[in-house]
């Protein structure tokens, strides 16, 4: 079976693809091995480091799950700032108006080429010297300006890039019946575009709660990953252990929150096919009715 991207292996290329198969199963068997027996030389699999994590529910209660809620808390303030702000962005450098898309395009440039690292420190900075907030909450709130800052202008560019990718078609068809600029963006081309971004949206926000991780590391945040020193520092040296789990946890909530915007992209899917978007004859331009 062949097709126009894909060729379909014959009998010596499936015999290699087995052998290659068979060498990278054994090749990482013996990396796994590796690893083990170096963490065993180090007493790093011994059941004291990792019996805390079962039998004391205080590592849950005390550092890992705060921990947890300070990382969702971060990144949910984020998202809801961040998003809105990129839309705001990605739309006014498509706009018409040199005022609007200069400004918008020099703030996504800016932004989107200063690691969000700096952005935070910065920002922790810029409140310890001009603000009256509390050194307590500072860096959650220098945590929060920097991921906003930064992925906003990464999605200002995913939204762009979105509304770009539709045919010109559908602008052409929204001017011929007498639609505004923002009422084709509106109820034409956004409600198209967003299916498309929904997958690098997604990946965004991933990222967003990922690098809430360098808050805690460098700002001293006390979120998921922070949490590592406190439990180190109270269950002896079992610093292995202790990142295990807390990256299982960021793969669990990672991947929670792919598979529910999986779910509500298909319900975007679905309910494209089920209706189509519709625009009351008053919202059409009131000029078109005194040239006709």
């Amino acid at each position: 079976m062949t097709s126009v991207l894909y060729d379909a292996p014959g009998p010596k290329a499936k015999q290699r693809n087995i052998v290659y198969s068979v060498v990278f199963l054994l090749a990482f068997a013996l990396v796994a091995w590796w690893v083990l027996s170096a963490m065993a030389d180090k007493d790093q699999l011994a059941a004291e480091k990792w019996s805390p994590f079962v039998s004391d529910s205080r590592v849950w209660t005390t550092f890992l799950l705060p921990g947890l809620w300070e990382t969702v808390k971060a990144a949910a303030f984020a998202v809801v700032i961040a998003l809105p702000l990129g839309a705001v962005l990605g739309i006014g450098r498509l706009s018409d108006h040199a005022w609007v898309r200069v400004p918008a395009g020099a703030v996504v440039e800016f932004f989107r080429a200063i690691p969000v690292l700096l952005l935070m420190v910065f920002a922790n900075q810029a409140f310890a010297q001009f603000t009256d907030i509390e050194s307590e909450i500072r860096p959650m709130y220098a945590v929060i300006t920097g991921l906003v800052l930064y992925n906003a202008s990464v999605i200002a560019e995913i939204v762009r890039a979105g509304i770009l990718s539709l045919p010109n078609g559908q602008t052409d068809a929204a001017k011929a019946i007498g639609m505004r600029k923002g009422q084709t963006m509106t109820h034409v081309l956004l409600p198209q575009a967003v299916t498309a971004m929904l997958p690098a949206l997604v990946s965004q926000l991933v990222v967003i709660v990922k690098d809430t991780a360098l808050g805690g590391m460098v700002l001293g945040f006390g979120e998921l990953a922070y949490q590592a020193r406190t439990i180190t520092a109270n269950y002896g040296a079992n610093i292995i252990a202790t990142l295990t789990v807390i990256a299982l946890i960021y793969i669990l909530l990672n991947s929670a929150l792919t598979r529910l915007a999986s779910w509500l992209e298909q319900r975007v899917r679905q309910g494209k096919k089920g209706s189509g978007t519709v625009v009351a004859i008053e919202e059409i331009d009131t000029g078109l009715g005194s040239k006709v």
